[in-house]
């Protein structure tokens, strides 16, 4: 039997993604099936179209790290789940697609009253955002933070993140007035718009010159050296992304040893299945009651049929969206 299935035909812009048919595939030892309803558009899926990001050895040529469905069938050693459990996963590709498989481990229950366009948002901004938040970043309640990009898909998952867990200010970049007030609207206690102003002396007027204790970039360039400036005495700064431009940027070692900082980064997808079903589990464990309650939701930008997955990476590559960009996939 066959699905449908949205691979990159060569590295280049959004119109080489291609819609194609597949062999459904088979789950092995500790894997489940999942007949996916919606998948998650993510950087790293236009990072791989672009050639510019190589995925583990062995990774299906579909593209896609997050989807929610439900389960169709089970692998051996699986059993936590049942055939016919609404679910969302974490993957290292095959997310654009009709099935896929996942390790059990990375696979999440749907929460309560959350509908599958929503779940399909959850599990690589979550889990990316809890790891780097709170493993790397040891953010605390009463402490504050800095996240750059804050009107993106992890943005606004660390804001609301933040918010919940405790701290005291929480300070958001982004692009335009528009997206500014959104990350007000979901906790930032102010939006701040690196087009009209500078993020640096906005926050130390805004914190008596003490700086942040945690920073969350995106961006990476020439905002690392920015960053260190902001940062206070313990602080941390924690990299997840780099959609600046390389440039040389020698870091001065002295406040970094005088202050005490630490820096530091992450990304999920190379990391073993072990490790990411432990992080899993914690999200699942700190999170999702917040999200069955409704004290927080994903924020989902637009929703786009499976074959526009194009045009879904082209909105994600404008910049103008907030929050999740969602591919619908037909049952």
């Amino acid at each position: 039997m066959t699905m449908k299935a949205i691979v990159a035909a060569r590295p280049g812009e959004a119109d080489v993604l291609t819609l194609v048919d597949r062999p459904i595939p088979k789950p092995g030892d500790g894997e489940v099936l999942i007949k996916i309803a919606a998948a998650g558009v993510n950087r790293v899926d236009v990072l791989q179209r672009l050639g510019r990001y190589t995925p583990p050895a062995g990774t299906t040529d579909i593209i896609g790290v997050e989807a929610a469905g439900h389960i169709a069938d089970l692998g051996p050693g699986a059993s936590r789940y049942k055939v016919g459990d609404a679910v969302c996963c974490l993957l290292i590709g095959g997310g654009y697609a009709g099935f896929c498989v996942a390790p059990e481990g990375q696979v999440l229950p749907v929460p309560q009253d959350l509908t599958m366009i929503q779940a399909a948002g959850l599990p690589e901004t979550f889990i990316t955002t809890w790891t780097a938040l709170f493993d790397h970043g040891r953010l605390m309640p009463g402490e504050s933070v800095l996240i750059h990009g804050g009107s993106s898909g992890i943005g606004t998952t660390a804001i609301m993140l933040a918010r919940m867990w405790g701290a005291k200010q929480i300070y958001a970049t982004a692009g335009s007035a528009e997206k500014c007030n959104a990350c007000e609207r979901l906790g930032a206690t102010r939006g701040i718009n690196y087009r009209t102003e500078d993020f640096v002396a906005v926050v130390k007027d805004m914190t008596g010159g003490r700086g942040v204790d945690v920073i969350l970039d995106m961006v990476a360039a020439d905002y690392v050296p920015r960053n260190i400036s902001l940062l206070a005495d313990d602080g941390r700064l924690v990299f997840v992304g780099r959609q600046g431009a390389l440039v040389d940027s020698p870091i001065n070692p002295t406040p970094i040893m005088f202050r005490r900082l630490i820096i530091t980064g992450l990304s999920l997808r190379g990391q073993t299945i072990a490790r990411k079903s432990r992080i899993a589990r914690a999200v699942e464990q700190n999170t999702w009651p917040w999200l069955a309650t409704g004290a927080i939701a994903p924020v989902i930008d637009r929703v786009y049929h499976l074959a526009q997955a194009a045009d879904a990476h082209r909105r994600l590559e404008s910049s103008y969206h907030i929050g999740k960009l969602i591919l619908e996939v037909p049952g």
